[in-house]
């Protein structure tokens, strides 16, 4: 497994402190106290095949006590049986501690501004609704790099600052007539090697059939940390 930064390990594992309540193998479940009913439960497993699970106080005390130390597919048969909607877990990709994003590419990438507004609506509204919504790429974000076909903007990735945490969550969007191109690598490591300057961790994440994303992921030097999935939803 590669090696990963101090910041991203110690917000994971902030993240899943909590009360112990079960383990078995390499699987823990604690209780946290910033979880609620609108998300009672997420997991995290890793790539070095640990998997840490976390769950509100009342989850717990709904849950069979041998789904404590169940595993993960326990874990979520038994939120499930509690009326738990899962949501499609997400791939997470950050750089290794030693690993710089590659800004030698030669495509035209820069940041964005306000006075790229007329060039990112015509962008935004030439992609369709599902890709801007998988992507969720905004001009208000708190960083946002594009690249250029001339005076056309063919590909735009965008961040926004997890909170509480050192994380710098990317978003990636190219016009389908720009792909392969390598716009969206030159994106993607131009505003990840900003995150880096301005102190903050990339994190790139994707779900699981998504392809292409884990290849463009894989391209601009990320590393697979685990796999995310997080419970909403709790019945009144």
């Amino acid at each position: 497994m590669s090696d990963f930064s101090k910041p991203i390990l110690d917000y994971w594992h902030e993240a899943f402190r909590g009360i112990a309540i079960g383990a078995t193998g390499d699987f823990r479940l604690s209780i946290v106290s910033w979880l609620d009913r609108k998300r009672p439960v997420m997991l995290l497993e890793r790539q070095d095949d640990r998997t840490q699970a976390a769950v509100t106080p009342e989850l717990a005390d709904f849950l069979d006590n041998e789904a404590h130390s169940a595993g993960a597919v326990g874990l979520r048969q038994e939120a499930a049986r509690a009326g738990i909607n899962f949501h499609d877990p997400d791939f997470l990709f950050y750089y290794p501690a030693d690993a710089m994003p590659d800004v030698s590419h030669k495509r035209s990438v820069r940041q964005l501004t306000e006075a790229d507004h007329i060039a990112f609506c015509a962008f935004h509204s030439s992609a369709s609704q599902e890709d801007r919504e998988d992507a969720f790429v905004e001009l208000d974000h708190w960083a946002v790099f594009g690249c250029f076909d001339g005076d056309r903007l063919v590909s735009a990735a965008s961040a926004i600052l997890w909170k509480d945490s050192p994380l710098a969550d990317l978003g990636v969007l190219t016009l389908p007539d720009a792909r392969g191109r390598g716009y969206a690598r030159a994106a993607v490591l131009a505003i990840s090697a900003y995150a880096r300057q301005q102190g903050y961790e990339p994190q790139y994440r994707c779900q699981l059939d998504n392809q292409a994303s884990i290849a463009l992921a894989k391209a601009c030097g990320f590393a697979l940390f685990g796999r995310w999935t997080v419970g909403t939803g709790w019945p009144e």
